[in-house]
């Protein structure tokens, strides 16, 4: 089972490392403590979106790009685990034409 906690501190730690940062340094300019966020990074705490936004600013990453990738993660798992091909995007249903466009024609 995949655990979203667990992907998004993965993300936020490969993240802080590829920019050669401290959890000290994170933490202090997250404004949140070492501890906690050492805990979020592993997976141990839910990180409000409060926090995840603290923490995606102190590493100058838009939360929409830590998300996309945590996306990834949750979708690459559900492959593994189903044995079901990657779905790119959801079905859409079909348009519907107005009957006054129909007879138009």
């Amino acid at each position: 089972m995949v655990l979203l906690r667990q992907e998004i501190g993965d993300v936020l730690r490969e993240q802080r490392q590829q920019q050669a940062r401290t959890l000290r340094e994170v933490s202090a300019k997250a404004r949140v403590s070492l501890g906690y966020l050492s805990e979020v990074e592993r997976g141990q705490k839910e990180a409000s979106s409060e926090l995840l936004a603290s923490i995606c600013g102190a590493l100058d990453l838009p939360l929409s790009r830590v998300l996309s990738q945590v996306s990834e993660r949750v979708a690459d798992a559900e492959r593994v685990t189903t044995g079901q091909p990657h779905v790119a995007s959801l079905p859409v249903a079909p348009a519907t034409i107005s009957n006054s466009l129909v007879s138009a024609a």
